[in-house]
């Protein structure tokens, strides 16, 4: 910049300088005017762009260490799975043999993971884990020398973990459930298998051989769900005792899923879903059926509030309405003016819509029938909201748009009551709308609306943004092996793992057949590539259950970064990334920009 000015500089004494030269005071007064506020325009678009360049370069930065915080966290995450093994050895020392195993394995991923988001201290602490079990004779127990150098080095480790979540508190929650999950089968192979396939899902697992040692530890900590054998503890009916038992000590009941392979009558299924069974599996399933089962159950998503509009003339009328909405928990927009309700509808976006039935200058049913002439709110439920008591006018205002009529005054929970219901029901509905049947994620259609609404976002926002596309490896060879249930299963299985590991903020779709699409709003091509390359390890470890074989199945992936261009472009440049990735082995992932 200094070279510019100097430049500049001397061009204009230059100019000036001629002028003088000439003996023309009018001209070189006029020059010189001209000049000097040339400079100072030039000087201001200088200083304005240097501005702007900093506040994208900060914006960039903040986006990229925003992701990198969040994805970071499995580093803690994996942390905590090594000091977990490390405490069932502590715990069992006579069988600590038969984790060293997985306690390697997990020691090692922590290593990789830590060098991938530069956290040097957890990786230094996981190499040294590593390198001590190296020195852990095979099959044999843990000598008690090498016992004590571990315990340092997983103290060291524990150390840097805490350390880091007391930094990152106010964070996102860790990638494993707050609460456990509690597994009371009569097959301790069985419960293995599971508790290996959950901590892949993100859950706590425990094992319990006792009805005691269950109790005791549910009056401790709380279980999101206990995975129950009807004949647990080796007598008929005995797993149902134990929970009758249970649920007596506890306020709110612990949700159940039971299973059997000997008892399936009415009387037995009557008898658990008495005592607080969800499920009840007969004969008993594999491990993947139930891992469905208890992502449903325990899921702990939050339901969003409802997003009401009402429009009402009377200011008061309304604000009363707007208080008992926000009273219930619901997200209230309010307007007085007919005349502002398509600004409201494209700002707000409702869910649900409270007419008052007569307005100045129009009545309900003419809104009514605006509004229904957009089919993007052609199925939003609209309550006709007024003092009308004439059975008539009400069926013929239903008649024009309306899905409800409501008569002043309200009871407040009778207009609460209709909204939840109206409010689910239409939830439901768009649900089947714009989510595939099988995986529960977006379909091909409305993944593709939502791009464009990211794309639309980013240019507003001058953000960054990135399309990924997904292809499960060999999926024909899955289904022809092991039948098309099973891969269904794998399907679902990689939603779920999608959905875990993935921010909310994005949007992960079902493209079509075993092709899956992942939108990344605010994130640069390369920390999107090391994000799902991460995801493909973890899910290539994960063991599929079929029958009583199990086997593994990898995907190949393919990303691109918006460059100001069409949606279709930025598929087009994914899909190509994609079939790179396969024609380079499969099993892995490759940037568009590669």
């Amino acid at each position: 910049m200094s070279d510019i000015w100097c430049d500049l500089s001397r061009r204009v004494d230059k100019h000036l300088h001629c002028v003088t030269y000439a003996d023309n005071t009018k001209h070189y007064r006029l020059c010189k005017k001209i000049t000097v506020e040339s400079i100072r325009l030039y000087r201001k678009r200088a200083v304005q762009n240097e501005k702007n360049t900093g506040r994208s370069t900060m914006n960039d930065e903040s986006q990229k260490d925003k992701l990198r915080q969040h994805f970071a966290r499995r580093v803690t995450t994996q942390a905590r799975v090594v000091l977990d093994t490390w405490q069932k050895i502590r715990e069992d020392t006579g069988q600590s043999a038969a984790f060293k195993g997985d306690f390697a394995r997990a020691a090692d991923k922590l290593v990789r993971y830590a060098k991938r988001f530069d956290m040097e201290s957890h990786a230094d602490s996981g190499r040294q884990v590593f390198d001590l079990i190296g020195e852990w004779p095979e099959g044999s127990m843990l000598p008690e020398g090498l016992g004590r150098k571990l315990q340092d080095a997983i103290e060291q480790l524990s150390h840097c973990t805490s350390r880091r979540t007391d930094q990152e508190a106010s964070e996102a929650p860790q990638q494993y459930r707050r609460t456990p999950v509690y597994i009371a089968l009569a097959s301790e192979e069985m419960a293995s298998r599971l508790i290996r396939q959950l901590e892949f899902f993100g859950f706590r697992a425990s094992a319990f051989n006792t009805a005691d040692k269950l109790i005791e530890a549910c009056a401790l900590h709380k279980p999101e769900t206990i995975l129950m054998d009807v004949n647990y503890g080796g007598e008929p009916l005995s797993g149902i005792a134990t929970i009758e038992r249970l649920q007596e000590r506890h306020d709110t009941p612990i949700p159940i899923i039971f299973m059997s392979d000997e008892d399936g009558t009415i009387e037995t299924r009557l008898r658990a879903s008495r005592c607080g069974g969800e499920e009840f599996f007969y004969p008993a399933v594999d491990p993947g059926q139930l891992i469905e089962k208890i992502e449903t159950y325990t899921h702990g998503n939050t339901v969003e509030p409802y997003k009401v509009l009402v429009l009402d003339d009377s200011r008061a009328q309304a604000k009363f309405m707007e208080t008992v909405l926000k009273k219930a928990g619901m997200n209230a927009h309010i307007i007085t003016d007919p005349m502002e309700i398509i600004h409201a509808l494209e700002s707000f976006s409702p869910e649900i819509i409270i007419l008052d039935m007569y307005m100045p200058g129009c009545t309900g049913m003419e809104i009514a029938r605006v509004i229904r002439q957009q089919d993007r709110f052609h199925s939003v439920p609209i309550i006709y909201l007024s003092a009308e008591e004439d059975v008539t006018k009400q069926l013929h205002a239903m008649s024009l748009g309306g899905d409800d009529f409501l008569t002043k005054p309200i009871d407040p929970k009778h207009l609460i009551s209709t909204i939840h219901n109206r409010g689910r029901r239409a939830r439901s509905l768009l649900a089947l709308m714009i989510r595939d049947s099988l995986t529960g994620l977006f379909n091909h259609t409305h993944t593709l609306h939502l791009l464009d609404q990211e794309i639309v976002r980013a240019r507003q926002k001058d953000q960054q943004l990135c399309f990924a596309m997904i292809d499960i490896d060999y999926f024909k060879k899955v289904n022809d092996t092991f039948g098309h249930p099973i891969g269904d299963r794998v399907l679902r299985s990689l939603s779920m793992f999608l959905k875990q590991r993935l921010r909310k903020t994005d949007h992960i779709g079902r493209y079509g057949g075993e092709e899956f699409a992942i939108i990344l709003p605010a994130t640069r091509e390369s920390d999107a590539r090391n994000v799902l390359n991460e995801i493909r390890e973890r899910f290539s470890e994960l063991l599929q259950p079929a029958g009583d074989r199990e086997f593994n199945v990898t995907f190949s992936c393919g990303v691109a970064a918006w460059k100001g261009d069409t949606s279709q472009a930025i598929c087009e440049r994914a899909d190509r990334a994609l079939y790179r990735a396969k024609a380079q082995g499969r099993n892995c992932v490759t940037a568009a920009g590669d």
